[in-house]
């Protein structure tokens, strides 16, 4: 058996489900219907990967083609602009291609942080995009909305000026020997904040929404 040959059935499945004589609940399903379906299985996923449960994760990664499965399969049913879980795949296939010239063409990528580089640049210029914060979904947690504008902005970090809280952090981290005492340092963080009336989520969202104004005057895009 070809390896994706049960892909095609799980097509087919989804088909029989939204196609007359199928499922009443499945048929009545929309994109934004399923959203919540969408966010839970990105979690349940996380979470089996952050237990190391492999069984738990091959399970969940179903569970996640199947809204990918779903969403095309509504999207085919669309009268102005339909389309099928192929043009999903010619779309990653192509992206995949374009974005990768140091395996597919000619360039040249030593190590990943070159790949992870020519990857954004090329993104914003297909993209269009002005500044490389652009396109990170303000939706995405708060820590992880963060941790990609501090990726994205690395290579403008000469430019930029320090976070306003390095000094203490940097202090805080001379007793942080390990990933688990960061994870404990940040607990603990939240738990002081709290205790002065500080949201930690909106918080950091307000840090990151600074930090990204800061890029912006740095790459001259400031109003």
């Amino acid at each position: 058996m070809a390896t994706g040959s049960r892909v095609l059935e799980l097509v087919a499945v989804m088909d029989r489900l939204r196609s007359p004589g199928g499922c009443p609940w499945d048929a009545r399903q929309t994109h934004a219907s399923l959203v919540e379906y969408l966010v839970e299985e990105a979690y349940e996923t996380v979470e089996a990967i952050e237990d190391d449960d492999r069984a738990g994760l091959r399970e969940e990664l179903g569970d996640l083609l199947l809204q990918v499965v779903f969403h095309a399969r509504i999207a085919a049913e669309d009268a102005d602009d339909p389309w099928t879980i192929d043009d999903v795949a010619d779309g990653i296939v192509a992206k995949l291609v374009a974005r990768h010239p140091h395996v597919f063409g000619d360039e040249t990528a030593d190590t990943a942080e070159d790949v992870e580089a020519g990857w954004h640049a090329r993104k914003m210029r297909e993209k269009g995009r002005a500044s490389v914060t652009d396109g990170i979904p303000s939706a995405l947690p708060a820590l992880v909305h963060a941790g990609k504008v501090v990726s994205r902005t690395a290579p403008l970090a000469d430019r930029l000026p320090a976070l306003p809280g390095a000094a203490a952090a940097g202090r805080a981290f001379d007793e942080v020997a390990s990933e688990d005492d960061f994870g404990d340092l940040l607990v603990a963080l939240v738990d002081a904040g709290r205790a002065r009336g500080y949201d930690a989520e909106s918080a950091a969202r307000r840090s990151s929404r600074r930090r990204i104004a800061a890029v912006r005057v740095a790459e001259g895009l400031a109003p």
